[in-house]
């Protein structure tokens, strides 16, 4: 006689009393594939005037909050306005790190010439515009002045000035220690005649936070998305490090990690190497007045949008940045150099707005230093972990009490491969019944109570190039 194929959790076999007995089951409940809905981790300096203590994770649902519990004008405050900015429904934690015991970035506007005529004069801060009316006969002392006012004025500014060595010149000092000030822009047009100004870039801070222990605190977090707005080789080594452990197969929470760079196409390609990580993807927007970390910011928040993980990102509009003048804008070529070097264009495409060229990680080339193309866009890594996810909860739902019994791997594999089909319908994976005789699920040869299991995934890849030949018939 065959043996029972029911079997109960909760009604014992040894009753002997008559009734009429049932328990509710509820593994086979879930017939569906999981969610994927991505929580954001952002890590950005705080002000000392910050109700939230660093290193406290805190969930974030408004520019405002974030202003309140990280210093308004602070580092991780803009980034998280940059980020809601560009998706409104993100999922977003902050941790806030403080400042390091370096120096603070400095630069200057200095202003000459006594204007023959009224007009305007406008800086730009850090992409942030500040104009200055100007009058006839106005003095450069008495807009040096009014421009130390009108910066000041503006709290959400990540610099405060003050006046030079002369009445000429106004100081303009970054708000933070480190090197997160080097990367702010300063930029000035003016639109008076007679009057003139020069600007001396921001520079001189020195060393940054360390973003390790900030990770440790949210390692159990479950973020899907990490935001680094540091580039130095400390902060580049944590968070690969953290990323490689909270994804790998003993944790299974798959992550990547966003970082962004507003130099030239050497110095971006420069980091993109020492990154050099297929969870990692680096943006590169030559010229932005925006910072790295803003711009790291709205671009994860993009990429949280898209909850089907293999769809590309091409075209998706990050609408917190500022649009980069013609001269700064990467050309094709540029751009095709810049996907070889694993970086992730951005430029501005119709109607001035701010879009993804390609999403790609930043590796590019296995350990050998030979060209691999496995992990090479962003989607790819997204989409083997929502497999895994889906994989795993399924025999989580359905097997959390199972016997290893002789009839157990084909069960086993019976359910892996409807997961596969059902991933196939969402044109996640495809060819799965071409791929199905490599799906082997077996005991394992060393531990009695363990099963083994081979997933063919064939990922879908992003429609990205389109190639067509137009004949000419006369």
């Amino acid at each position: 006689m065959a043996s029972p194929n029911i079997s109960f959790d909760q009604i014992p076999a040894s009753i002997r009393k008559p009734g009429k007995y049932f328990e509710f089951n509820t593994k086979l409940a879930v017939r569906t594939l999981p969610g994927n809905p991505q929580r954001v981790l952002l890590i950005g300096q705080r002000l000392i005037n910050g109700s939230q203590p660093a290193l406290n994770p805190l969930d974030i649902f408004s520019d405002e909050q974030a202003a309140q519990a990280f210093g308004r004008g602070s580092n991780a405050h803009l980034m998280v306005r940059a980020a809601i900015a560009a998706n409104p429904y993100l999922q977003l934690t902050a941790i806030a790190v403080d400042d390091p015991a370096g120096s603070a970035a400095a630069g200057s506007i200095t202003f000459a010439n006594a204007a023959t005529s009224a007009g305007t004069i406008s800086l730009n801060i850090a992409g942030t515009r500040v104009d200055l009316s100007v009058a006839a006969k106005d003095t450069p002392e008495s807009l040096a002045s009014q421009a130390i006012a009108a910066i000041n004025k503006l709290a959400d500014l990540q610099v405060s000035a003050a006046a030079g060595s002369t009445a000429t010149v106004v100081n303009i000092t970054a708000r933070h220690k480190g090197t997160v000030g080097n990367s702010l822009v300063l930029k000035a047009f003016a639109q008076v005649a007679g009057m003139t100004v020069a600007v001396v870039a921001m520079k001189g801070g020195t060393l940054d936070p360390d973003i390790a222990p900030a990770l440790k605190v949210a390692v159990s977090g479950g973020h899907h998305i990490v935001i680094n707005p540091f580039s130095h080789d400390a902060a580049i080594t944590a968070l690969r490090n953290h990323l490689d452990f909270v994804s790998g197969p003993l944790e299974q929470r798959g992550a990547i990690g966003v970082m962004a760079n507003n130099g030239s196409l050497a110095e971006a390609t420069a980091l993109a190497g020492k990154l050099a990580s297929g969870r990692v993807t680096l943006a590169w927007y030559r010229g932005a007045a925006t910072s790295p970390a803003e711009i790291a910011a709205a671009y994860a928040a993009v990429v949280a949008s898209e909850e089907d993980p293999a769809r590309p990102l091409n075209t998706l509009e990050l609408k917190s940045l500022d649009v980069v003048a013609m001269a700064d804008r990467s050309s094709r070529t540029e751009q095709e150099s810049a996907l070889y070097s694993g970086l992730t264009p951005l430029e501005v495409g119709p109607g001035e707005r701010v879009q993804i060229v390609r999403a790609l990680s930043t590796y590019t080339k296995d350990a050998q230093g030979v060209d691999d193309v496995s992990l090479l866009d962003i989607t790819t890594i997204r989409t083997l972990d929502y497999v895994r996810k889906a994989c795993r909860e399924r025999i989580a739902l359905r097997f959390p009490r199972e016997k290893l019994s002789e009839r157990t791997p084909a069960k086993v594999r019976s359910e892996l491969l409807d997961v596969l089909y059902k991933l196939e319908e969402l044109e996640i994976i495809e060819a799965v019944e071409a791929n199905k005789e490599g799906l082997i699920v077996e005991r394992d040869s060393q531990d009695v109570n363990r099963l083994d299991a081979k997933i063919p995934v064939d990922v879908v890849n992003g429609l990205h190039v389109f190639a067509g030949r137009i004949d000419l018939l006369l």
